[in-house]
């Protein structure tokens, strides 16, 4: 059994920690920034006024790998509102285009340039995603294997 004291330094201690650790506010609620990322050629670029699904992620990253299936689904799915699907990665042209080779990925890739849009969104792990609705503003974020079609529709209605 734990006692009085050393409990309450466990709670100080973890508090302590916990102020430490960056915060990292939601993004929900906010006007979505411009993109500044640097398109794969023939890609189609976001569109403002158009709902989007923006994803970061990588090429050796096997959770973002696993989710490049959904967001396809989800890209066929959501077609009849316009939705784009955009992931962002802050690999090389190459490595991405030689992946893609391999990999179907029914939606726009782009590089993000000097991690300007990983940065605003604080990204710390990927992949991560964030769903924008047609006025700008972001409407979910998170895991993108998270985002059903359900959510989609309820958050763009």
């Amino acid at each position: 059994m734990i006692g009085a004291g050393r409990l309450l330094w466990f709670v100080v201690i973890l508090f302590g920690i916990w102020w430490l650790l960056p915060s990292k506010s939601s993004p929900v609620g906010k006007p979505f920034p411009p993109m500044v990322v640097r398109y794969l050629p023939g890609a189609e670029p976001y569109t403002p006024g158009r709902p989007a699904v923006v994803e970061f992620w990588a090429t050796w990253c096997p959770p973002c790998r696993k989710s490049i299936p959904h967001l396809n689904e989800l890209k066929q799915k959501g077609a009849d509102l316009g939705l784009q699907v955009i992931g962002i990665t802050d690999e090389d042209e190459a490595t991405v285009t030689a992946f893609r080779r391999e990999v179907t990925m029914d939606y726009t890739v782009a590089m993000d340039i000097n991690k300007g849009m990983a940065n605003h969104f604080q990204v710390t792990g990927i992949p991560y995603a964030v769903l924008v609705d047609r006025v700008g503003k972001v409407r979910w974020a998170g895991h993108p294997s998270e985002l059903s079609e359900f959510t989609l529709r309820e958050a763009l209605r």
